[in-house]
């Protein structure tokens, strides 16, 4: 027997240390994310290895998995809780040790192993924990594996059984860059910055960068999980502003930003401006789609309307449709249309034969950046960004919302929106041309400028993106519409940045 996990224990008692503490809204769409010894203790972990074990068995997968861990403080610890918990539901846990991400989806080919569980806060603050799980290479859960290990670990529903074991894969990364760096060099001479956080990425971007051909400026390689510069995650300003001096102090062609697990890459150009995520696909289309003909590409509800207006994708012949916004519906949807590549504004591309697997790691986009420098041998990085039509976007904004309140609010935006358009109403005097609910609400207005509203699916937050094809000023005034509406909902507080 196991005891059922609480929501909610004290510190420094007995229980703390003899029950699991598992708080429900942890379990996420597509991941789990806790705020550790606050939200979820050590049993609390146990239990999840325990949930995860017989989730695995019901969907009648075999039960081996990998696992690995970013580099927190915590996160080792973890990561031996939830083994404990595996292990005991019977599962061959295959531990490849401190890793990117990516490095254990790609474990899951090389090893042929079906599932995987990667112990990452990701970009989150320190004190986060989480697991990035799977059953099915390269697709990661989605709410319906989510809600079904949700109802196992908090009924304490589990199916242990002897028969499982461990095993430890020594030296595990040189399998990983080997794979990565198994392919010709560069023909172009890339100065590239090579920023890390201190995060995990740091113990292996600037080797693989080296091997593809690069010279390399390593910017805050060496790990330190307390993050004494910034939080690894190349969508907040402070990390791209470290990014642009360094380009610009050695004049190099491209900074490349990755966040604290490694599955994203964020692109500073050579002039010291960042491009935000979804431009930088913009470029990568235009770019393959020149190699593949009528290729198709999946981008996120957040990306930039350019996908589909503009003139050198439509001549080359790419499709593109939008999607939800996650890791998971994104890899999902990639994967079932088929399509050349995915593209998240977040910075999470996922690229099918013959660029990738289809699972998002940024070092794979970091390549697939070079190759398309390599290809344009006479333009630089803000060449090629500044020959994409002129638009105004906002980086990702982030207004605190409660995980337990934030869907109804969206809910309530949809509707009012809905309403709106049924009624031929205006906003700002312009008619709505177009509205996208497949998640949260994107509302695009006559002139082409756009605002979108969802619940952040792993954090207390919404999420708020607007851009304009005409003018600063009018993405201003999409901001201003969409903050109204959000500031009637006395639930949304603060932003962590604003335009």
């Amino acid at each position: 027997m196991f005891p059922k996990p609480k929501s909610v224990l004290l510190p420094n008692t007995y229980a703390f240390e003899s029950e699991p503490m598992v708080k429900p809204t942890g379990f996420r769409e597509y991941d789990a994310r806790w705020l550790f010894q606050k939200e979820i203790n050590l049993m609390g972990i146990q239990a999840l290895g325990m949930g995860l074990g017989a989730l695995i068995a019901e969907l009648g997968v075999k039960q081996e998995i990998v696992t690995g861990h970013d580099f927190r403080g915590y996160s080792a610890s973890i990561k031996y809780a939830l083994i404990s918990g595996l292990m005991a539901a019977g599962c061959k846990v295959h531990d490849i040790g401190l890793a990117v991400t990516p490095m254990a989806y790609f474990a899951q080919f090389d090893l042929d192993v079906p599932c995987c569980a990667m112990v990452t806060a990701s970009h989150n603050d320190n004190g986060w924990t989480g697991v990035k799980m799977g059953a099915n290479r390269p697709l990661t859960f989605g709410p319906d594996e989510m809600t079904r290990l949700k109802e196992i670990v908090l009924n304490a529903d589990f199916k242990n059984k002897v028969g499982g074991s461990y095993q430890f894969h020594e030296n595990y990364p040189a399998r990983y860059i080997a794979d990565l760096t198994s392919r010709p060099k560069l023909t172009r001479k890339l100065k590239v910055v090579a920023a890390c956080g201190n995060g995990t990425a740091g113990a292996f971007a600037p080797q693989v960068l080296e091997a593809i051909g690069c010279e390399v400026i390593p910017l805050d390689t060496e790990l330190d999980h307390t993050f004494p510069k910034y939080n690894p995650n190349p969508e907040d300003m402070e990390m791209l502003h470290a990014i642009r001096d360094a380009v610009l102090q050695h004049k190099a062609d491209v900074g490349l930003g990755f966040d604290g697990d490694g599955d994203r890459c964020g692109v500073v150009d050579n002039t010291g401006e960042e491009i935000f995520a979804d431009k930088v696909g913009v470029m990568l289309a235009r770019d393959m789609s020149a190699i593949h003909k009528d290729a198709q590409f999946i981008v996120d509800v957040k990306s930039t309307g350019l996908f589909i207006t503009d003139p050198v994708l439509q001549k080359q012949g790419a499709k593109t449709t939008y999607w939800k916004t996650g890791h998971s519906y994104m890899k999902r949807r990639t994967h079932e249309t088929g399509a050349l590549a995915g593209f998240e504004k977040s910075g999470h591309f996922f690229f099918n034969k013959p660029y990738g697997r289809g699972y998002d790691d940024g070092l794979v986009s970091a390549i697939a950046i070079c190759d398309m420098l390599d290809r344009a041998p006479g333009k630089s990085m803000a060449d090629l960004k500044n020959a994409l039509p002129k638009t105004w976007s906002s980086p990702t904004m982030s207004p605190h919302c409660a995980d337990e309140v934030k869907y109804g609010v969206i809910d309530a935006v949809v509707k009012h929106f809905e309403g709106l358009q049924a009624k031929g109403a205006k906003i700002g005097g312009q008619a709505i041309r177009d509205l996208v609910t497949v998640n949260g609400v994107r509302v695009t207005v006559e002139d082409g400028s756009w605002g979108l509203m969802r619940a952040s699916s792993n954090k207390p937050e919404l999420v708020v993106v607007v851009e304009s094809p005409v003018s600063e000023q009018r993405m201003h005034d999409m901001f201003e519409m969409v903050n109204s509406v959000l500031r009637t909902h006395p639930e949304v507080g603060a932003y962590n940045q604003t335009i």
